[in-house]
């Protein structure tokens, strides 16, 4: 179990642990816009090479081309800076995401336990009415088992008069 804190920045804001996939690539946008930039200058480069090529000039085409890598380049160090700049910040979401993982666990753990011990009322509840019922027969048992005993003991003749007599 870990005892470090959770990252005292964001306590209040919930919503920027649990967020759903639009709203992490929104946020990823918002916090490096120069790797989107990058990614639509280097495309715009390969449509424009694609053009020319069918246009048939080829100093366009060389020309988009040296485009495509420096708009590759540029988006290959946005990333790189990117990483630098915000790799604090995800290893504190790293950290909190573990400590919310550890928490939903535990939480998970104590529920199975609860219901484990409702189980273990509810069956002991069940073997103690199972027993009650148990006795009750048994001692149902003995009274027939009594009542027959003093049938015989009133004899043949007095069975016989009964029956008759009913």
């Amino acid at each position: 179990m870990s005892t470090s804190r959770l990252p005292s920045s964001f306590d209040e804001d919930t919503d920027f642990y649990e967020e759903n996939r639009w709203q992490k690539f929104s946020r990823r946008l918002k916090e490096e816009p120069l790797i989107p930039l990058g990614c639509g200058l280097t495309c715009w480069a390969l449509l424009g090479a694609s053009r020319s090529i069918r246009a048939g000039d080829h100093v366009k085409t060389n020309r988009m081309f040296r485009a495509r890598i420096y708009a590759q380049g540029f988006t290959l160090i946005a990333m790189v800076a990117g990483s630098i700049y915000w790799s604090g910040d995800r290893d504190r979401r790293k950290q909190f995401e573990g400590v919310v993982a550890e928490k939903k666990a535990r939480e998970k753990n104590e529920a199975w336990i609860r219901e484990l011990e409702a189980r273990d009322i509810e069956d002991r509840e069940i073997a103690a009415k199972r027993e009650e019922l148990r006795k009750r027969r048994e001692e149902g048992l003995a009274r027939c088992v009594i009542e027959r005993r003093e049938e015989r003991r009133l004899g043949i003749l007095a069975a016989v008069k009964d029956l008759v007599g009913k």
